[in-house]
């Protein structure tokens, strides 16, 4: 892995796996960043530098590391967030719309719950994620969301794997450049 692009002062600690969760894959585990105290506080506070100006009223935040960061961002932003969740994981009655995509090494579903008291129509949401490789889920995540008349204002992620997409607007913390 080849970092392009670094906006973090914290030591970059990072793990890669190779054929996970399938052969083939290099999957690069984030998990050592959100584990150190120094480096998840810099992630948050860079997010909130990043959003604080912008009239949000939303962070959707797809599971499941995206929970971690979204929901902190969200809680500092003074704003809800949503928890965007895998198939099966939400009860019928809260889910608005399913969504399906392609991963780099497979298809995935996740449902988009329906908001409290309220709909989507209108609402700004910004996504949150741990990563972005094809970019997919945040694609699929955007047209379910405007297809219910709520407008994304942006994607950002921890990391953005600059090989897989090209995807200019997607705000990221780190860009890698998969050297397998």
């Amino acid at each position: 892995m080849k970092i392009l692009k670094n906006k973090l002062k914290s030591r970059i600690n990072v793990r890669t796996e190779k054929d996970f969760p399938i052969p083939g894959i290099e999957f690069i585990d984030i998990n050592p960043l959100l584990m150190q105290k120094e480096s998840l506080k810099e992630i948050i506070d860079k997010f909130e530098e990043e959003l604080k100006e912008k009239s949000i009223d939303y962070i959707l935040a797809p599971e499941a590391r995206g929970f971690l960061i979204g929901a902190a961002v969200a809680n500092k932003l003074n704003i809800g967030c949503v928890p965007v969740r895998k198939k099966g994981k939400l009860p019928p009655s809260t889910i608005e719309t399913i969504i399906e995509y392609e991963k780099e090494y497979g298809k995935d579903q996740l449902e988009l719950p329906k908001l409290v008291n309220t709909t989507y129509e209108g609402k700004k949401c910004y996504i949150i994620d741990d990563i972005y490789a094809t970019g997919n889920t945040a694609k699929s995540i955007c047209q379910s969301v405007e297809k219910l008349g709520g407008i994304i204002v942006g994607t950002g992620v921890i990391m953005n794997i600059v090989a897989l997409n090209d995807d200019k607007e997607v705000f990221s913390l780190l860009d890698v450049e998969e050297e397998i």
